[in-house]
């Protein structure tokens, strides 16, 4: 295995755990629990590591919590369209507001509209909409991605990353 495929594992990884480790800092909404740090976590995968990662990482760390209970079967839909629109954003721009934006709109929009078969089918839950988690989950999608637009910016000017990972793209 080449050495820059073993560093992005490596990231993968460990950021799988932090949201994991984070995941209990939620923000009950609804039938949903909003989960900032996954969001933050999605975009700095999608940065560093691209979209395939970011996906990963992303069914991973839902996979984690939805088994620890501290996520429900919602988190599927929404951290994954967030991280793969992010991801697919940055890598034909380059250009971090883009990666932002990616996760705002593939979390909500996308992804609340594609939890209403997963709360219809897997939770039961009759009373859900085709939108009814559009807002709680642009709620949460924008705590994270305002964390993300501080910290990645920061981290993207500064350098932090490019020691350890080099030229991975």
């Amino acid at each position: 295995m080449k050495q820059i495929q073993i560093k992005k594992l490596a990231l993968a990884g460990i950021l799988v755990a932090v949201t994991v480790v984070c995941s209990p800092f939620s923000i009950p909404v609804g039938a949903s629990r909003c989960c900032p740090a996954q969001h933050f976590i999605n975009i700095l995968g999608a940065v560093y590591l691209g979209p395939g990662y970011a996906v990963a990482t992303a069914f991973a760390a839902s996979l984690i919590r939805v088994m620890a209970g501290t996520g429900t079967f919602l988190a599927f839909p929404g951290s994954m369209c967030g991280a793969l629109l992010s991801g697919l954003l940055y890598k034909y721009t380059k250009k971090l507001p883009f990666a932002y934006i990616g996760e705002l709109f593939g979390t909500s929009v996308i992804g609340g509209m594609l939890s209403y078969p997963v709360a219809l089918l897997l939770m039961n839950n009759e009373t859900a909409a085709l939108f009814t988690f559009v807002v709680p989950f642009f709620i949460s999608s924008f705590g994270g991605t305002l964390l993300a637009a501080v910290l990645v910016t920061i981290m993207k000017k500064a350098k932090i990353m490019d020691f350890y990972l080099g030229d991975l793209k």
